[in-house]
């Protein structure tokens, strides 16, 4: 299958939806399939490039920073993309496209679609959907949700990357959505490696905002300062002058490391070294830093909402904490920090949850799913079936 991705961030900017991208992307290229990515360019970055077989073509868009992306980029991914799609389409005929967020990924597909007649299949990621990250895109889909319906609705496929993204999306939008999880390479760690650090060391990845609620973590720690640990916050974004002060203001500053916006890789080796994901969230769809965290062995403390439920089962590899209730949190990593037992049979059953989110597992499901739209194209166009 020829097929191209329609993403408007892709590592090594974003988050955790263009690491999904990007692995389902080489995973379709290593089955032998032909895939080009249309992605936003960002500075310092080569505006074509080859991925192990993944050809990127990154178009401009006015980002201004790695790890968020404001109206003015968006809007001008939609205006570059669609010039550089028909460009490209009119070069290279792929068999369907794969866009990943409906928003703002979702308009240049459905707009090439029109223009082409090539299908697409929507990945919707939580942001995407309405009331999914409220304080995030809330005033956003004030404006945009009327235009929205069609993307969804003219989607040959809609696959969703949680039970709780999908949820939501079956509230606003009359169509059919499966479940399709984002994945994880279980090559990355043994299970019989797993130790314990002393120290213990957690870690936190994600922007710096606050849906990510990361004065939270600030906020917890300073009320265990009496036990041994030392903290990890990978990532950057508005809120990171108020995680400073906090953490000075509570005499913490030895105890913290902030290196800032880090690539994927940087943050697998955080976590490799890591024994407690610590996650705050007051929303999430199905955290890629979580499932990473599985397949490292990671004990996950994690707020009660969205694809954490997915990811963790409480007392075995982790805890859930109502956001509502915060000393949860405290509560929960007192427990894993003053029993290095407990926390190892943690971080081995996460090892041992992660085989849920094989990336190959994943990578099968939307092949088939590829495979599925051209079949029916091919039946309705009356030709023979590939």
């Amino acid at each position: 299958m020829r097929i191209l991705v329609v993403i408007y961030e892709f590592p090594p900017i974003g988050g955790g939806g263009g690491m999904v991208a990007r692995d389902i992307s080489l995973g379709l290229a290593r089955r032998g399939h032909e895939i080009r990515v249309l992605t936003a360019h960002y500075q310092g970055l080569a505006r074509q490039e080859e991925l192990n077989g993944v050809q990127v073509l990154r178009v401009p868009s006015a980002r201004q920073s790695a790890y968020q992306a404001g109206l003015v980029s968006m809007s001008g991914f939609v205006l570059a993309g669609l010039w550089a799609g028909r460009r490209l389409l009119r070069q290279w005929r792929p068999d369907l496209m794969h866009v990943h967020f409906a928003v703002p990924s979702g308009p240049v597909a459905w707009a090439l679609s029109r223009w082409s007649g090539i299908p697409y299949v929507l990945t919707a990621h939580l942001g995407d959907v309405p009331e999914g990250v409220p304080e995030k895109t809330g005033r956003w889909f004030r404006w945009v949700y009327p235009f929205t319906p069609s993307i969804w609705r003219d989607a040959a496929r809609v696959a969703a990357v949680s039970e709780h993204t999908r949820q939501l999306a079956l509230r606003h939008y009359p169509v059919q959505v499966q479940v399709i999880p984002n994945g994880v390479d279980l090559s990355e760690l043994p299970l019989e490696t797993i130790s314990v650090n002393h120290p213990p060391l957690i870690v936190f990845a994600g922007r710096f905002a606050p849906q990510k609620n990361p004065l939270q973590l600030v906020h917890t720690l300073a009320e265990l300062k009496h036990l041994p640990w030392h903290c990890l916050m990978m990532g950057d974004g508005p809120l990171r002058p108020e995680v400073e002060r906090a953490i000075q203001s509570a005499g913490l500053q030895e105890r913290f490391t902030l290196p800032g916006w880090v690539s994927p890789e940087e943050v697998l080796e955080g976590f490799r070294n890591a024994d407690i994901l610590f996650m705050p969230s007051l929303s999430e769809g199905l955290p890629v830093v979580g499932v990473r965290a599985l397949a490292l062995g990671l004990a996950v403390v994690a707020g009660r909402v969205g694809g954490f439920l997915d990811l963790v089962d409480v007392g075995e590899n982790g805890f859930l904490i109502d956001p509502e209730n915060p000393d949860g949190y405290v509560q929960a990593l007192q427990e894993l920090l003053t029993s290095p037992t407990r926390l190892r049979a943690f971080r081995c059953a996460s090892r041992r949850k992660a085989q849920q989110f094989d990336v190959e597992q994943v990578i099968e499901a939307y092949e088939t799913l590829f495979r599925s739209v051209l079949d029916e194209r091919n039946r309705s166009n009356g030709s023979p079936l590939r």
